[in-house]
């Protein structure tokens, strides 16, 4: 069971004796352990993060922080067998303040949106804590103000526009496949339209673009509306469908005459992310920049 900073808590003194001690004596879990907030906990992938950081060796769980469920504890929102007596609270300075006094390895998980995902990065940094950031549609010029601000402060954090180690080992075969084929078109459904095309379809588009091949020349300039959207400027179209009760699922078709090369990728569950959230939580400690893309660990 994790353990929590008693100085911000305080709840050592309430529990029964059969629930685990939270004093600060020489018992309470290893110091060498990563101390990890997460900020978002009450979503749907936030209450998987906290059960696999909960789970995984080496870390513990000391913080959990949304606008929602306040007061709540964190462990039977996330219908734990027992409570982590951590309960859910708005104030992010309160647990980097709990966290920073006991000088500890810290990491703060931001599973937050684009708005505020800078002043949380800065205030992580000003307690000392790395960050890894897991915002969908997290813009450009908000990747280079915290890339900026993290070097100087020297201080690491991982944006990941995915988590998932499947999604990256297919981009890297689509990459592979793109410099032998000269058609290529991609194929996503979703449960539902709030981003589409999806992030992972647009980085993939992204990705071959501009390798000094163009695709699907004979009707790059056609613009029948069901021929899909066109990324970039080298002609790969997007497909998406809207199909609640499919896993979110991304294909990407490549031919030539006589050949059909197909890869594919489905997230049944979003707890296939908790592997890479892990390994991003392990790597991340140890830089003191920022790095873009957890690819860049595998």
């Amino acid at each position: 069971m994790a353990a929590v900073n008693c100085h911000f808590f305080k709840l050592s003194q309430h529990l029964k004796p059969s629930r685990p001690s939270f004093s600060c004596s020489a018992s309470q879990p290893s110091q060498n352990n990563i101390k990890v907030i997460i900020n978002g906990a009450a979503k749907e992938i936030g209450r998987a993060a906290v059960v696999a950081v909960t789970k995984a060796r080496g870390m513990e769980l000391a913080g959990a922080v949304d606008n929602h469920f306040l007061g709540e504890d964190i462990g039977l929102l996330c219908d734990m067998e027992e409570p982590l007596e951590i309960p859910v609270v708005s104030d992010l300075t309160m647990v980097l303040g709990s966290i920073s006094q006991g000088k500890e390895i810290g990491v703060v998980i931001d599973f937050t949106d684009p708005s505020t995902v800078y002043e949380n990065v800065k205030q992580a940094t000003a307690f000392g804590m790395k960050s890894v950031v897991y915002v969908p549609r997290i813009k450009p010029e908000t990747v280079s103000a915290l890339s900026a601000l993290c070097d100087k402060a020297t201080m690491g954090c991982l944006v990941a526009p995915t988590l998932s180690i499947g999604s990256i080992l297919l981009q890297q075969a689509v990459i592979m496949a793109s410099f032998h084929y000269n058609n290529v078109e991609i194929v996503e459904s979703r449960p539902n339209s709030a981003d589409l095309p999806s992030p992972e379809a647009t980085q993939i588009a992204n990705n071959i673009s501009n390798l000094g091949q163009i695709y699907n020349r004979e009707d790059s300039s056609t613009d029948v509306q069901a021929r899909g959207q066109v990324i970039g400027e080298d002609g790969v179209r997007v497909h998406s469908m809207v199909l609640p009760g499919l896993p979110s699922s991304t294909q990407v078709y490549f031919s030539s005459p006589g050949d059909v090369y197909t890869v594919k990728h489905d997230i049944i569950d979003v707890r296939s992310l908790m592997p890479g959230l892990l390994l991003g939580i392990r790597k991340v400690v140890r830089l003191k920049n920022l790095v873009y893309g957890l690819e860049k660990f595998l």
